[in-house]
């Protein structure tokens, strides 16, 4: 078959916590994962954190250094290096799993990290808070409800962006095209609009037959910026 070349170990892990069928479930699945996440997510050839960071920096206007960033569902922080290699100094970070936070700590990277349930917590933070807000590889089938969108903005300053990914295999295309409605209802109600919608063939490896495409061995995935209206005028001068 195709490049299912993955340890089974590593197939078992990510199809478990894909599988957990309660939230609770999930969140001490993810909490076991930690100690395994970046060596099986290196295996699988996961690029969205560093795709994500890339597309965000491109639409971002203005020096890095001195804004504010939440990067929700945050993981053991691989989103956090690729920002900061981009410049971006002042994140924060969120996630569900204490565990996965936990990790995070350790890289030194994030400001402040705080325990959060997407879907069910609202954000900690205040409104119009962050000059963007990133949501990488969580938006998902089983994972954070499209419902979600409008509390990423709430904490989003106006003019701010937001930076969110989705994956395009099978198993993921109904919910994928819940989140696109739900992205596009935004849009018409004039919450935000599309900077960037860019498919991606190489998002990661497969973890089976039947979630590859096209016998590549790989899945696809998308990566979306929205800017949040109203988008603040450039001063004349």
């Amino acid at each position: 078959g195709t490049g299912m070349g993955l340890p089974a170990a590593v197939r078992d892990r990510v199809a478990a916590v894909h599988r957990g069928s309660t939230l609770s479930e999930r969140l001490r699945l993810y909490d076991g994962w930690a100690a395994f996440y970046e060596q099986d997510v290196a295996a699988l050839e996961y690029r969205a954190p560093h795709l994500a960071a890339a597309s965000l920096a491109f639409a971002f206007p203005k020096p890095h250094a001195g804004a504010r960033l939440l990067d929700v569902a945050c993981g053991t922080g691989l989103v956090a290096w690729e920002l900061h290699r981009r410049g971006f100094r002042c994140l924060h970070g969120v996630d569900g799993s204490a565990g996965m936070l936990e990790r995070a700590r350790s890289t030194g990277l994030y400001q402040e990290l705080r325990l959060c349930v997407l879907g069910r917590d609202p954000l900690p933070a205040p409104a119009e808070h962050y000059d963007a807000v990133t949501v990488v590889g969580a938006l998902g089938e089983g994972q954070v409800p499209s419902t979600v969108l409008p509390e990423l903005l709430r904490v989003t300053k106006p003019g701010g962006f937001l930076c969110l990914t989705t994956r395009s295999n099978p198993s993921n295309l109904r919910y994928k095209a819940e989140l696109e409605a739900a992205l596009g209802q935004l849009e018409r109600s004039g919450a935000w609009q599309k900077l960037l919608a860019q498919e991606v063939e190489y998002w990661e490896r497969a973890t089976s037959e039947e979630e590859s495409a096209r016998g590549t061995g790989y899945i696809s995935g998308v990566v979306y910026i929205y800017q949040k209206y109203p988008v603040p005028h450039l001063e004349e001068g």
